[in-house]
């Protein structure tokens, strides 16, 4: 567990990272129904329907923050643009993972995401590890962890991917306080 208690709202220099309702749900369909997101993803599957989009967000309305703390990440001016959370997984410390979709890449929204994160979980509550990884034919996704300060482990676990349908070699990586 990581000490959260409350679903925040965080506010970044360019986005707000909120929970995700039911208004968003056909935003997150649009966004992440893209099978080079999903494939990216460990628990995305691909094609991914409005139903998918619907279950997601009752799910993050229900989930435990102290184990699941799912955030849209949402834009002023473009609306949502993505998902970042922090989640318990098998480690000790809890896992942080995001995506954004195909019109954001390259513009620095994941790492300001990620980044407002960890600081977030870091000051509201103490967290002072983090893990994290990447599937190993996804490096721009390792790009964005190590911009926010996460080191590789050397560890290569192999990670189920929804979309892909079988297990995926990524590679772990850790962010400390």
């Amino acid at each position: 567990m990581f000490g959260l208690t409350l679903k925040p709202e965080i506010g970044t220099e360019r986005l707000t990272l909120r929970p995700p309702q039911a208004q968003d749900v056909e935003s997150i369909f649009h966004l992440v129904n893209d099978v080079d997101i999903a494939r990216m993803t460990s628990g995305i599957p691909h094609p991914y329907s409005l139903d998918n989009a619907c279950a997601f967000v009752a799910m993050a309305e229900r989930a435990d923050p102290h184990l699941d703390l799912p955030l849209l990440i949402e834009h002023p001016r473009w609306g949502p643009m993505g998902m970042v959370g922090l989640h318990q997984r098998e480690d000790p410390w809890p896992e942080i993972g995001y995506w954004v979709g195909r019109t954001f890449w390259g513009m620095g929204f994941a790492t300001e995401a990620a980044a407002g994160l960890l600081d977030w979980a870091h000051r509201a509550r103490g967290v002072r590890a983090v893990a994290s990884g990447h599937f190993t034919d996804n490096p721009a996704s390792g790009r964005v962890l190590e911009k926010v300060g996460f080191l590789y482990t050397g560890q290569i676990r192999p990670r189920q991917s929804n979309a892909r349908l079988k297990p995926t070699n990524t590679r772990m990586m850790i962010w400390l306080a």
